[in-house]
């Protein structure tokens, strides 16, 4: 009954910004904002008879690679700096500045010194996106319980296991953060990198929208996006929220 409301609030809340968005639309009367019908005809032409899938898969390989290398390098690098009180003196400069560095800066440069080239286009989002992981697993590191960890001295866990089954799945909460606020700035950065340059891709769908000022197009992009990011959270990171929680409850 409970999942049934909370199904039914959402649905509501959807309908309700529908039906809102072609209410303005109607009064509005501009081309400059299409109607929630005008966009969803657009989404389903270019699904149908455009370049969408194709593009979308593209862009959701590059996010995905880049998201992946971002999390593995920047969890180590967080989990060093948060153990390691030496190499945090040694490297949290650089990281506030890393964290400082405008992503354009980083994707002319990255298309500069390595070529319009997908290396280019991959490394430029893995950049910008590895200081906020490094931050997040940092702060989780230091807020490692050292009793457990001094348990599991005691009672001779090997090394690996300390850090499978004591270290990392207190680290979980702090992973999922860093997940989720990267693949929300892993899309905007790989929009970006696909606009500069590539000839593929949302981003450079999107910008061939925008030379002819195909509103609805553009819309119908985010559409599209967004529901491809819902889909994500319902199917990876909810079952995993459910996980931590279940762990918390028995702590």
């Amino acid at each position: 009954m409970k999942l049934f409301s909370l199904l039914f609030t959402k649905l509501g809340v959807v309908f309700t910004l529908c039906v809102l968005w072609q209410s303005l639309a109607w009064v509005i009367a501009s081309s400059d904002f299409p109607s929630l019908l005008t966009v969803l005809k657009s989404l389903h032409f270019h699904l149908t008879e455009g370049e969408m899938v194709s593009n979308l898969f593209i862009t959701l390989k590059r996010a995905l690679l880049s998201f992946i290398i971002a999390m593995v390098l920047g969890g180590l690098i967080g989990i060093l700096m948060g153990m390691n009180s030496l190499a945090n003196k040694l490297t949290d400069s650089l990281l506030i500045i890393m964290l400082n560095i405008p992503a354009l800066v980083t994707i002319l440069l990255c298309y500069i010194w390595i070529g319009l080239v997908e290396t280019a286009a991959i490394t430029a989002v893995v950049i910008n996106k590895v200081p906020t992981v490094v931050v997040m697993i940092r702060e989780g590191s230091r807020a490692v319980d050292q009793n457990l960890l001094a348990v599991a001295k005691i009672y001779k866990l090997s090394p690996s296991k300390t850090f499978f089954r004591v270290f990392l799945p207190q680290l979980y909460p702090f992973i999922i953060a860093s997940a989720r606020s990267g693949l929300s700035l892993i899309w905007k950065i790989v929009l970006v990198v696909e606009l500069l340059g590539r000839s593929d891709g949302v981003g450079f769908a999107l910008n061939t929208l925008f030379q002819f000022f195909d509103i609805a197009g553009i819309l119908a992009y985010t559409i599209a996006f967004v529901i491809i990011i819902l889909i994500i959270e319902l199917l990876f990171f909810k079952p995993f929220d459910k996980i931590v929680a279940r762990g918390k409850r028995f702590d």
